[in-house]
């Protein structure tokens, strides 16, 4: 059937759950937003989402509303207006579905076109999905032939739906761009302290794309990891990553989603080597640190001199989500041999220091002061593991923007006294 006849299982008062990042259907969510005369009070959950947002207009507030798991650019200045967000950890939010705390009235998906036995993958996208799928009570689907078929938990056959769009769109693509010299000096910070061995979990940025083109003369490196892009292609090519040394699921890279261009997604098509699994799996603690030496590089908006983290808000202003920092950050941990990395530039673009005295008013703590371990900077490392309060401030400090060094002295200072020759 057409989109618009699919997306008339959507009735007012549904709460509707959309695949998200490169995966996000788009020819359903344009077709349900085009219903907005005839629907009233419809409650929109998402991860991360890509594309057009026309349901997020303030002009369709009456029609939609929307609860996000995590905000993305296309939603972000709605966010108090016709969006909110609902802090949750990445490993937690299937229990939602599965536990009945948040039924799903309809579930719009993007899928591969089926084999001869009528399967079809979720492709680019498992994380949240395959839990949404499990309990929504209709789902719909746009079968794509431009989505990879991956192997792993997105498996679902066609019986699953309650309503098909044959189609052709091309998924949303992120370039990548080239790190700036801050970025190549993180880099090559993270680089020198990761061991061959090594199990992975990086995003996407400046940042994890230069820390992988410093891998190239690492060995058996592992992926075990919430979402990856095509940095890694080059190195499972050369035999860097191989996954030899996993303990779980080794030889695969494990992932829930994926985000990159065409390059990565053919990368990912029908190959056997990656495994695209349930979110529920991938960022719980007790599997992530049953891997030897996980290395989790994640960042953040702001650090204060004690080593509290945030990465989910802007002072009072939401700007992304919990996510699954702190599911890797505590998993690297608990790993043998792990090592929990927040990276990050020592500013803003704007010059302004990310290393501050204390967190700006309302925002949010993602992983405490207790969690944080290894924060590194174009400056160098600080290694927070055993360290007082004194002696944090002084390492985050050091690694600090050389023009903010004098500005967190006089607050040190000002907090602890100074006698600090003894830290």
């Amino acid at each position: 059937m057409t989109a618009r006849e699919a997306v008339k299982l959507i009735k007012s008062g549904d709460r509707v759950l959309i695949q998200g990042g490169a995966a996000t259907p788009q020819s359903l969510v344009r077709a349900m937003v085009a219903r907005a005369p005839e629907l009233k009070g419809v409650e929109i959950v998402h991860l991360h989402t890509e594309g057009e947002c026309g349901y997020t207009a303030i002009e369709l507030k009456d029609s939609f509303y929307t609860n996000a798991f995590f905000i993305s650019g296309n939603i972000r200045n709605m966010i108090g207006l016709t969006a909110d967000y609902i802090p949750i950890f990445l490993s937690d939010i299937p229990s939602l579905f599965r536990q009945g705390h948040m039924e799903l009235d309809v579930v719009l998906v993007n899928v591969s076109q089926p084999d001869k036995h009528g399967f079809c993958s979720l492709g680019v996208s498992v994380d949240i999905v395959i839990s949404a799928i499990e309990k929504g009570k209709k789902v719909i689907a746009q079968i794509n032939s431009k989505m990879p078929r991956t192997f792993g938990d997105g498996i679902v056959h066609l019986r699953n739906f309650d309503a098909c769009v044959l189609i052709e769109e091309e998924l949303y693509e992120m370039k990548i761009t080239a790190p700036t010299e801050a970025e190549e000096k993180i880099g090559k910070n993270i680089a020198g302290f990761i061991e061959d061995g090594s199990t992975l979990q990086m995003g996407i940025g400046g940042i994890p794309n230069a820390v992988l083109n410093y891998l190239t003369g690492h060995k058996d490196l592992g992926i075990h990891t919430e979402m990856f892009s095509e940095g890694i292609v080059d190195l499972v090519y050369k035999g860097v990553i191989n996954g030899s040394k996993k303990k779980l699921n080794p030889y695969k890279i494990v992932s829930g989603f994926a985000m990159g261009t065409r390059k990565l997604y053919d990368f990912m098509d029908d190959n056997a080597e990656i495994e695209m699994l349930d979110i529920a799996y991938v960022n719980d603690t007790s599997v992530i640190r049953q891997n030897p030496k996980v290395t989790a590089i994640n960042s953040a908006i702001e650090i204060d001199m004690t080593g509290q983290v945030c990465a989910d808000s802007i002072g009072l202003r939401m700007f992304s989500g919990v996510g699954g920092q702190m599911d890797f950050m505590r998993g690297a941990a608990l790993s043998q041999k792990g090592k929990p990395i927040i990276a990050i530039t020592s500013t803003t673009k704007k010059g302004i220091s990310k290393i501050v005295p204390a967190l700006k008013r309302g925002a949010g703590v993602v992983t405490t002061r207790a969690h944080a371990r290894y924060v590194v900077t174009e400056y160098g490392v600080a290694e927070l593991f055993g360290k007082n309060l004194k002696q944090r401030s002084q390492l985050l400090r050091d690694i600090a923007h050389p023009d903010h060094r004098e500005t967190l002295d006089k607050a040190i200072y000002e907090r602890y006294g100074s006698s600090l020759m003894n830290i």
